[in-house]
């Protein structure tokens, strides 16, 4: 306290600081009570009473054999504890070959240390699916898609754990289909969960996935923690986890490696998305180690039509990366991002370390309305060291729907030989203070000047408790 009150005598830019950070934490009290971000709340699982082993349905783990059905089977069959306190599915040491199939409710999905999960590289053995009625179409190719190794659908209470085993892909070969224009539908995800509810993922390494690792799509209450995602710096466009159109999502202790982007943040694809206007919000990212090569480290969009806001991100390592944390969006998109706090974020050897970009992705048809144009607004980032960064931002905003309220506090990147332009802007409106090196003009408003943009209020849509 002695020490909080002799600051604030200091100077007037320290007085504008202490007052913020008072001002935020007398913010953060909901009927007298501290709101609390998804990943606070504490995750109590209770023991399924029931469980089976997937060798009762005739699995064999050898890596050769098929067993699908095995799979449907023991799934099918665990259904019927639904109303008994659930049941689990016990995957033991071994390489059990699977196409796609799906869970249901008040089960949980173990694999034991030894034990791998592993994608067919037939495409017959994988279903396919209508598209998502937020993106009208695959995201690769227009028509339907390939349905996600496991699958979720409406479902609740379903965990995903083990001591971790392993969720494999196998994805080499849908990579060299995709490079070489040769898929009929667009690649399928290993674990996708669609309009599901209270949903756990942890304890599990995940590699080369065909697309995405993990994709929660019109969720609620999902929490990924102490995982490890991985392909090559070569896969084409792998993503690690996709957050969907879902609220009240934690995302922690996890360490993600992938070719493109590692976290991807979006909410529908133009048209689409507005037409389905469910967003992302509510989300919540802290002490995660992330790696990208061709993509973001942490990607906002740009399919972002159903909206993307209330989001905390913090204590994250960014290393490796083309980009450290990037906003994408176009016209086309409607949409908004907003009220985003990235805080605590050390970053290394990334190329650009923050980015907003108005020209950023595709449309999937000539459908779109061009004037919906996308709002971007309230985006905080504060307390960041970076080392061996070539370019500090690039932010490039929409001349029809300029970003602003980008606001910079307590940034120290250190550049390398190879920078030339430490940032590159245009319509963008921001403030900052304490930045090095210091931002373009458009970026240097006095944090006295509007200060009260930049920060957030975290809690749920209706002013509630979030619980998993």
């Amino acid at each position: 306290t002695g020490n909080l009150i002799s600051t604030f005598y200091c100077s007037y830019h320290e007085t504008v600081a202490l007052l913020l950070l008072l001002a935020l934490i007398n913010s953060i009290e909901i009927n007298g009570e501290e709101s609390k971000a998804p990943c606070d709340y504490k995750l109590i699982l209770d023991p399924r009473p029931h469980s089976v082993s997937i060798l009762e349905f005739g699995a064999v783990g050898d890596g050769k054999t098929l067993n699908t059905i095995a799979f449907q089977n023991a799934i099918f069959y665990l259904k019927s504890f639904a109303d008994k306190g659930g049941a689990q599915l016990y995957v033991p040491p071994g390489r059990w070959l699977t196409g796609s199939f799906n869970l249901t409710s008040h089960l949980t999905l173990f694999l034991e240390k030894g034990a791998a999960i592993l994608g067919s590289q037939d495409p017959s053995h994988w279903e396919v699916v209508d598209p998502l009625p937020s993106y009208g179409r695959g995201i690769e190719l227009p028509g339907p898609r390939y349905r996600a190794l496991i699958n979720g659908y409406k479902l609740h209470d379903v965990v995903i754990t083990g001591d971790n085993g392993t969720i494999n892909g196998q994805g080499s070969a849908w990579w060299n289909w995709f490079s070489s224009h040769s898929l009929n539908y667009s690649r399928p995800h290993l674990v996708e969960f669609e309009a599901s509810e209270k949903v756990v993922v942890s304890n599990l390494t995940f590699l080369n996935a065909p697309a995405y690792n993990i994709h929660p799509v019109y969720c609620s209450n999902v929490h990924v923690h102490n995982i490890s995602v991985y392909a090559p710096p070569d896969s084409p466009y792998t993503v690690g986890i996709v957050t969907d159109s879902s609220d009240n999502v934690c995302i922690e202790a996890c360490s993600i490696d992938m070719g493109h982007d590692a976290i991807a943040l979006k909410s529908g694809w133009d048209e689409y998305g507005i037409a389905y206007g469910k967003p992302t919000t509510n989300i919540h990212i802290r002490m995660v180690h992330l790696q990208s090569f061709s993509g973001s480290s942490i990607a906002f969009g740009s399919e972002m039509s159903g909206g993307i806001s209330n989001v905390r991100v913090e204590q994250v390592h960014l290393y490796n990366s083309l980009s450290g944390i990037e906003f994408r969006t176009i016209k086309g998109r409607g949409g908004y991002i907003k009220q985003i706090i990235i805080s605590d974020v050390e970053l290394y050897n990334i190329n650009i370390a923050f980015g907003a970009c108005g020209q950023c992705g595709s449309h999937p048809d000539d459908k779109f309305d061009p004037n919906a144009l996308p709002f971007l607004d309230q985006i905080t980032l504060q307390n960041m060291i970076g080392t061996n960064i070539t370019t500090a931002g690039i932010f490039k905003g929409i001349h029809e729907s300029p970003f602003t309220s980008i606001c910079l506090s307590n940034i120290s990147l250190s550049l390398n030989s190879g920078s030339s332009t430490s940032w590159i802007c245009s319509n963008v409106l921001g403030i900052s203070e304490s930045v090095f090196p210091q931002p373009c003009p458009a970026l240097e408003s006095s944090y006295s000047d509007y200060s009260s943009t930049c920060y957030t209020l975290f809690h749920s849509s209706d002013g509630e408790s979030v619980a998993l």
